[in-house]
């Protein structure tokens, strides 16, 4: 399999090597679980059965998941195991199909599908670091993207993230996203079937940066569901960036917050 899933666009075969993501064209997973605590909107009383993939094709420094994104923790499994777990976490009452860090996975997550369609709604849960090509290759297979804007200035995103086309493609990422899933759908329990849900969170320091995203949105996506996050925590390499090592104070997220 020659790979260009992502705007990394390595180009090179992942059945022999790996590219920026660190792995191979076997789904490799770290986790699936049932959790609860995913936007309210999205995990009902049971949970939403989270599928991490290993591996990553942003590199932020301060990952919270870093043993999975950057050290490809988890083992590789087959397609068709992929389209069991599906299965089996439908089976255990999951609200929908949360694939964290599907970016990278494209085609993995299209076979699996194929093999078996879940009767609950696929979540499509990535950093916003999306290719154009690989969102429209699955038009009609997900139901929720659940999407970071991460950054709006590209110094930042190539400071912290090694990718400084991060926001201009997270832009074009989002406004497809919205024209796959026009609307928001609900079901009779008040859980999302359908929709766009674009997640920030704001860093220290960088209330402006937080500020510039929502006048974005605000411009020029139609009606979305925003999620605004203060649960940031200096980890992994963080300590290399004084601006981001400490935690978020209160009132630099009621600035984004109240604006």
């Amino acid at each position: 399999m020659i790979c260009n899933n992502c705007p990394r666009k390595c180009n090179i075969d992942r059945s022999k090597n790996t590219g920026v993501c660190g792995v191979g064209e076997l789904p490799r997973l770290a986790k699936a679980s049932l959790h609860k605590w995913e936007e309210p909107v999205i995990s009902s009383s049971v949970g939403s059965a989270t599928i991490f993939f290993s591996g990553c094709n942003l590199k932020c420094c301060y990952c919270q998941n870093y043993k999975i994104s950057h050290e490809h923790f988890g083992k590789y499994i087959t397609y068709e195991r992929l389209a069991e777990i599906f299965r089996e976490m439908e089976e255990k009452g999951a609200s929908n199909i949360n694939l964290v860090s599907p970016s990278h996975y494209t085609h993995a997550i299209k076979q699996a599908l194929d093999i078996y369609r879940p009767h609950i709604p696929v979540v499509y849960n990535s950093s916003g670091y999306d290719s154009i090509e690989a969102l429209e290759e699955l038009k009609g297979y997900v139901d929720i993207f659940l999407v970071d804007f991460k950054y709006f200035d590209p110094e930042l995103s190539k400071r912290l993230s090694k990718a400084p086309d991060y926001p201009e493609v997270a832009k074009k990422a989002i406004l497809k996203m919205r024209e796959l899933v026009p609307a928001e759908e609900y079901g009779e329990d008040g859980m999302l079937k359908k929709g766009v849900i674009i997640r920030h969170l704001v860093l220290p320091n960088h209330t402006d940066d937080s500020i510039a995203i929502l006048d974005w949105i605000k411009d020029n996506v139609n009606n979305p569901l925003v999620s605004l996050m203060s649960q940031y925590t200096p980890m992994y390499k963080a300590v290399m960036h004084p601006d981001i090592d400490r935690r978020l104070k209160p009132i630099e997220y009621k600035v984004v917050e109240e604006h």
